[in-house]
C-alpha cells in the first residue's frame, strides 16, 4: 500500500500530496474530538472554581533575582511567576521557560506562589540549561500527545498512555500511545503531516496552563481513559491526594511538570518515528511516537538537525509501559533541581 493511500485509510480519502496535508492540517486545526472539548471545559471550570474559592487576597513580597532585581508585592495564590514578568517588560514574559523558587524549587510560570519568596526567570541560553532543556522535553511529549490524539479519525481506536521522565541524551521525547492499528508502520509521507500538525498546533501560542485537582476530580475528567484512571490512584498516593494536570488549547493531560510557558516556545519540530513496542498492556497495540525540536531562540544549520533527526529515529530507550511497575511519571509538581 502507498504512503498516501495508507495515511488516507486513517486520516481521509485517497488524494493528492499536497491535498492531503492541506485537508489533514485543516481537520486538526478545526475539528477537536468532543472528549477533548469534554476535558477542556471541565478544567477550565474548575480552574474558575478554584480562583473563586482563594477568599481574601492576601500580599505576598517577591524578589525577582537578576538581572535585573525587583521587589514586588503580589498577590498569594493568585500572582503567578508570569505575572511577575509581567512588571519586568516583554523581554522577561516572551524568553521566560521556567521559574526558580527560592534558589532551590521549579516552578511552572503560570502556577500561582503560595508565599513570599525568591525568584529567578530561566531562559535556553542560561549558562547550565539542563533543568530547561528536561523542561522543554517535558512539554513537547506533552505536546505530542496532543497532537497525536487528533490526527487520526474517529473510527481508529486511541488512548493516550502515557510517557516517560524527560531525558535529553535519549535523543527523542516520545509519547506512548494505543492504537488500533496492527503493525502500522508510517511512511515518510505520514511522519511530515505528523511534524507539520505539531508545528501548527505549536504555532497557535497556546498558554501552557496547570491545576492540582483532587483524585475523584481527575477520575471524571480520565473516565473514558482506561490508562490514565489506572495510573491515578498511584500518583494521587504519592501527591498528597492530589493529581496536577496540564492544559494546551484543547488538550488535558497529566504530568509532574513543570512545562514551558507557551506552545510558541517550540520552534522547529519533527516527528521522526512510530514503532510498536512490546508490551503486555491489553486492549491492542502500543505504539511509541518520536520527536525532537528545538526553542525557537535557537538556530541549528540544517546538516547538524539532521543528524539530531537521524538519532531521533532509532526506538528511544525510555522505560516501556507494561501491566506491573511504575507505567506513569512522577507527579509530583514541585520538581527539586536534581530533577
Amino acid at each position: 500500500m502507498s504512503s498516501l493511500n495508507s495515511l488516507s485509510k486513517y486520516l481521509g480519502a485517497p488524494i493528492a500530496k499536497q491535498q492531503l496535508i492541506n485537508i489533514n492540517l485543516k481537520r486538526f486545526l478545526s475539528s477537536v474530538s468532543e472528549e477533548c472539548k469534554r476535558q477542556s471545559d471541565l478544567f477550565a471550570a474548575e480552574k474558575q472554581r478554584q480562583r473563586e474559592n482563594v477568599g481574601r487576597i492576601e500580599k505576598i513580597d517577591v524578589h525577582t533575582e537578576g538581572p535585573p532585581e525587583a521587589s514586588l508585592i503580589m498577590n498569594k495564590n493568585v500572582s503567578t511567576p508570569y505575572d511577575c514578568a509581567k512588571h519586568l517588560g516583554d523581554k522577561f514574559v516572551d524568553r521566560a521557560a521556567v521559574a526558580l523558587l527560592n534558589n532551590e524549587t521549579l516552578w511552572h510560570m503560570h502556577k500561582p506562589l503560595p508565599d513570599s519568596c525568591k525568584l529567578e526567570f530561566l531562559h535556553y541560553q542560561i549558562p547550565n540549561p539542563a533543568v530547561v532543556n528536561k523542561t522543554f522535553w517535558r512539554t513537547c511529549s506533552f505536546l505530542l500527545g496532543a497532537v497525536v490524539s487528533n490526527a487520526f479519525k474517529d473510527d481508529v481506536n486511541l488512548q493516550l498512555h502515557s510517557f516517560p521522565s524527560p531525558n535529553v541524551k535519549s535523543g527523542s521525547f516520545v509519547y506512548d500511545v494505543q492504537l488500533g492499528l496492527e503493525n502500522w508502520k508510517p511512511t515518510t509521507s505520514e511522519l511530515k503531516v505528523l511534524s507539520i500538525e505539531m508545528i501548527k498546533f505549536c504555532q497557535q501560542a497556546h498558554p501552557i496552563e496547570c491545576l492540582d485537582v483532587d483524585k475523584d476530580f481527575a477520575f471524571e475528567i480520565f473516565k473514558c481513559n482506561p490508562h490514565k484512571t489506572e495510573q491515578i490512584p498511584d500518583i494521587a498516593a504519592h501527591n498528597d491526594n492530589k493529581v496536577t494536570l496540564f492544559k494546551a488549547g484543547h488538550h488535558v493531560d497529566i504530568s509532574r511538570g513543570p512545562m514551558v510557558t507557551n506552545t510558541d516556545h517550540l520552534g522547529r519540530i519533527t516527528v521522526c518515528n512510530v514503532l510498536k513496542l512490546d508490551t503486555d498492556i491489553s486492549g491492542g497495540p502500543i505504539y511509541r511516537f518520536q520527536g525532537v525540536a528545538l526553542p525557537k531562540s535557537i538556530v541549528l544549520n540544517h546538516f547538524a538537525y539532521g543528524i539530531i533527526e537521524d538519532r531521533g529515529k532509532v526506538l528511544n530507550s525510555g522505560r516501556i509501559p507494561g501491566k506491573h511497575g511504575d507505567v506513569n511519571e512522577d507527579n509530583t509538581f514541585v520538581s527539586q533541581m536534581a530533577v
